[in-house]
Formats: structure tokens, sequence, C-alpha cells
């Protein structure tokens, strides 16, 4: 049976009339596998909103329940690259913290849904001390990745304790954060918090936002907070099925976060989690959407377009390609879709 916090959850829900269409069963099937966890605010916005791109991003489905035989409980390969609790080290130069497995919501196509919302995975003291530590000992780590979970859903007292340590690593030069709080729970964006993220490092806040109708009012009085802040904002998104899988809604989705001092970094192809079928596109739909936004936006609002290998394999660029090799010269493809030839 799911646990208290999840059943208090679904009653909520339900309540609120967001799944009155799914019966309880359903619900607590797809909870027995999967974290279910939606913010106040997010049900204030869904239950004025119900035909919004945002329902199916958070609310569960019976959907989830089919697993096919290609889909991973590790899609992109943590597991192996894990030396220590808290640590994937899969680059040479960076790597993730993840003191917390949980988060303000969980995304019905995360590709570590069957890890987060366990509370008992987060980091103690000296689970911590030892993540540290590996952090310290690796002389090449120039980039530290705070991920989970959410890293903004722990308290300002803990972020801040963290930051310190990290201060201390001579050979990190760069923390990046990657949230989504700043959506789902604007209020929680206040001088308390952005205290507790001061540091000499560079540093960098990443926002998980998948469509422009998640940057409401209250979210983007938040960005201001977090920009005037003097903290630079990028985003990632994921392309998902009948949420943002048109280049119209791609656009709009990219206007508004630059409108909002956010640059768009990465557009996700969706990872083969389990339960994950009914949100994935192919990359032929991505590669074509992309292709018709270069030109007519702004070189500031293009993400780059990327397949996690699974396994383990990174990150690698899959977006459209202008440019093709015959023999001494190459043909360029313009944004017009024009041929032409240029010659080293």
């Amino acid at each position: 049976m799911p646990n208290k916090i999840i059943i208090k959850n679904l009653q909520g829900l339900k309540a609120s009339k967001i799944v009155s269409s799914m019966n309880s069963e359903d619900l607590e099937k797809v909870a027995e596998r999967f974290s279910v966890s939606i913010t106040p605010s997010l049900v204030k916005y869904l239950k004025k909103n119900p035909g919004s791109a945002l329902f199916s991003q958070y609310v569960p489905s019976p959907d989830e329940l089919n697993i096919k035989n290609d889909e991973l409980q590790d899609p992109i390969g943590d597991d192996p690259h894990t030396p220590v609790k808290g640590i994937t080290h899969r680059y040479p130069d960076r790597l993730l913290l993840k003191p917390i497995h949980t988060c303000a919501v969980y995304c019905r196509f995360c590709f570590r849904r069957d890890k987060v919302g366990r509370a008992d995975q987060a980091l103690n003291s000296e689970e911590t001390r030892k993540a540290l530590e590996y952090i310290s000992e690796n002389k090449q780590v120039w980039e530290v990745i705070l991920s989970g979970g959410d890293p903004l859903v722990m308290s300002p007292a803990k972020i801040s304790k963290i930051f310190s340590e990290l201060e201390k690593i001579e050979h990190v030069k760069v923390i990046r954060i990657h949230t989504r709080v700043p959506l789902v729970s604007p209020e929680k964006i206040n001088s308390t918090l952005l205290n507790s993220l001061k540091t000499n490092k560079a540093l960098f806040l990443v926002l998980h936002c998948n469509s422009h109708e998640e940057i409401t009012e209250e979210v983007s009085a938040s960005l201001r907070l977090i920009s005037d802040s003097g903290i630079p904002l990028l985003s990632q998104s994921v392309l998902l099925k009948d949420v943002n899988d048109d280049s119209v809604l791609l656009e709009k989705l990219f206007r508004k976060l630059v409108e909002n001092r956010v640059k768009p970094y990465y557009l996700h192809h969706a990872d083969k989690a389990e339960g994950t079928s009914h949100f994935r596109t192919s990359i032929a739909e991505g590669r074509e959407y992309m292709e018709s936004l270069r030109g007519d936006v702004s070189g500031i609002c293009l993400p780059q377009y990327v397949l996690d290998i699974p396994g383990g394999k990174g990150k690698v660029p899959i977006g459209p390609t202008y440019l093709e090799n015959f023999g001494e010269a190459y043909h360029v493809k313009d944004w017009k879709g024009c041929e032409h030839i240029y010659k080293d």
C-alpha cells in the first residue's frame, strides 16, 4: 500500500476534483509504484485551468502502469557512476551532489522516478561528509551540480551549510542548482532562501520548465527575485507529447523564458523511464521542431536538443544538421532551407 504521505496527497487531489475521472484504486496502484505529490499553488492553478498542459505533467495516470520492454528503472545510468552515496560522477570535471531525494512535486515522466520521493534516502550528516570528502579529494572536479530530488526543498540552513563546505574546496569553481521550486512553490523564493545561496563561486540556477503556462505572474515574480539577487538563470525542458510537442508551443515556452531572464539551455528527448511511453515523441519530430524554430526566433531562445544515451553514456546533441561534406566542399543549408556551397 502507498505510504501515509502519498495517500494524503491522493486524497488532496481527489478533494480538489482535479482527478475526479480517475478512481481511487487506479490512483493507489500508480502511487504504490511511483511517488505522487502536488503543491497547493498547483492545485489552485489546475482548478482554474483544468485543460492546462500542467495537468499531465503532475497528475498521475493509469498509463504509467503500462511499462514497455525497453523502459528502464535507471534510464540514464546513474547507478554505475555512484562512487559514494549522494554522488553521481559521470564526466571528469563535474558531478552531481544529491543531498535529498524528495521534491515539491513529482513529474510523471521523471527519469529518477524509481528513486525520488524516498525521504529515508536523504543524506545524513556522516553521508554528507563522505560525499563532500569525495569532491574534495577529486581535484579535477570543477563544477558541482546540486540535484536529487530538488535541493531547494531543503531548509535554508541546510543549503547554507552545504554551500559553506563547497566554498572551502578550492578546485570547485562552479555550483549549479537544478530545481522546480520557483515554478511550483514560488512563495518559497524569499530573502531567507536567497541568502542561503550566497557564494564566492560562480552560481547558476537551472529551472526545469516545459510549458509557457507554467510561468504565471507569481512565478515571474519569483524569477525576478532570483535574477535581481545576481544569480544567472538557465532552463532545461523535456520534449513531451501533448505538452509541448509543437514548434509553436516550444516557441512560446522559449520566448517566455527569455522574457523572464532565463536562457534556454537544454531540450531533453524524453528518457525511457518506466511507465512513460505516453509522453515520448520521436527524435525525428524533435529535430523538425528545432529546425522550424531556427531563424524565426532569436538564437538566445534556442536550447540544445539532447539525448541522454541509456546506460550512463552521457548526453549528445541530436538537433538538425545544416552542414554536409561532399569532397572538397560543404553543402550548407540556411534557415530558410536553401542550400549553399562552402569551401574551406
